[in-house]
Parts: C-alpha cells; sequence; structure tokens
C-alpha cells in the first residue's frame, strides 16, 4: 500500500531556531538560510501500521490500523523503502533533516507552523509547559488535525519522525558527529510542546525502537 505523496515546491528558509523562541537549544543554531533546489513528494501522513505491514518483514505485533507505526528502528525504516522501491519502480527514501524542516514550516518562520504557539486542538501531546497533562496520552489515527499549507499531516506530535541524517549536535561547521546516531524531528504523543517546534532536534541510536517514534518517506519520482 503505498503512502500518499503531496509534492513540495523549491524554495528557500531559514533554518533552526529563531533568537525570539525562547526554547531553542545550541542543537538548533546556527540559524541559516538553506535552498531547497528541487521539488520532491513527501508522504501526507506518518506511515501507518497498515502500510507498515505491506512489507514481508514487518514485525506483526501491531494490529492493522490507521495508527502511525511505531517501534521502528532507523534501520528498519531504511529497508521499508528500499522494499518500496522495488515493489514501486521508484525511488523511495526517509527525508533529509533540512527537507523535513522545510516541509514543516510550509513558508512559516515561526516556532510552529501554526503560529507562535500550538494548541490540542492542533497536535496530538501530552503535556502543557506547565506539567499539567492536556493531552489523549496515547496515538491518534493519521491525520486526525488539519494540514498545514503545504497540505501535510501530523509534522508536530503524534510520532517522532526518522530523518536519513547523521547527528551533529549543532549546525556549526565544527559541530561533533555520531555516526551511530540518526536525528529525529517533530514531537510525539507523550512531550511537552517545546518539543514540537519546527527546528526541534534530537538523535537517537539507529537501534532505538519507541512506542512514540516512527516516519514518514520521501520519493523525487512522480
Amino acid at each position: 500500500m503505498t503512502p500518499e505523496c503531496i509534492e513540495i515546491p523549491p524554495g528557500t528558509f531559514l533554518r533552526g531556531g529563531g533568537v525570539d523562541d525562547k526554547f531553542c537549544n545550541a542543537t538548533e543554531l546556527p540559524r541559516q538560510e538553506m535552498v531547497i533546489r528541487k521539488p520532491f513528494r513527501m508522504s501526507v501522513c506518518p506511515v501507518t501500521s497498515r502500510q507498515w505491514q505491506a512489507w514481508p518483514e514487518a514485525d506483526r505485533g501491531q494490529p492493522s490500523s490507521s495508527l502511525p507505526v511505531t517501534r521502528v528502528s532507523w534501520h528498519q525504516a531504511v529497508a521499508f523503502c528500499a522494499w518500496l522501491s522495488q515493489e514501486t519502480g521508484k525511488c523511495w527514501r526517509l527525508p533529509t533533516e533540512t527537507e523535513w524542516e522545510y516541509a514543516c514550516r510550509a513558508g512559516t518562520g515561526t516556532p510552529f507552523s501554526t503560529g507562535d504557539m500550538i494548541d490540542v486542538s492542533q497536535a496530538n501531546y501530552l503535556y502543557a509547559e506547565d506539567g499539567s497533562r492536556v493531552g489523549v496520552a496515547g496515538l491518534l489515527p493519521v491525520g486526525s488535525f488539519a494540514p498545514n499549507a503545504f497540505g501535510l499531516h501530523d509534522l508536530h506530535g503524534n510520532v517522532c519522525e526518522w530523518t536519513s541524517d547523521i547527528w551533529r549536535d549543532s549546525y556549526a561547521r565544527d559541530a561533533a558527529v555520531d555516526d551511530d546516531r540518526r536525528v529525529i524531528r517533530g514531537g510525539a504523543w507523550d512531550y511537552l510542546p517545546r518539543m514540537l517546534r519546527s527546528s526541534w532536534r534530537d538523535g537517537l541510536d539507529v537501534f532505538t525502537r519507541r512506542d512514540n517514534l516512527g516516519f514518514r518517506v520521501v520519493t523525487e519520482d512522480t
């Protein structure tokens, strides 16, 4: 079952945390203009459990559903893309973190694509910044919230998403690199809003499997 995709147009944007973002940290700096030179097609939502189970090597422990697939390591996500490429004759892959942030921002420069703030009516997360529980405390079906200006759903919250990039602890040229970790983006259902920001990033070991970690896919083929 091929994920539904939308074409993301080329353009420029400022990658990283803004000076007016009080939750920006050193991993999100320095902020710099990035250029997306070619259009690419990104899946409208994270890969679902139903789509995942079409892969012959998929773990059958999760019921087929419209929930995002979770407990997927980076290597498994890459292997799924390779299988999808073979099945469709198109090249599928994980997004780079630059592509991911560009797609998430969808033309915005604010902390969230929704503006300076985000609400539980706009994304799935568990805790308010004061620590109070405001969310549903679990995964929601993909597409449960309105899309951003590019037509993409769930880039804020629900599940963190693997990208293709090796972890660097900042965007500085001399940043420390960890070949055993890959960048994740987006934040998850059990996070605070600050970890759903468009510029938020973290790195996980490539074998990590969590109940709040999934992925979406990209293709450059039409």
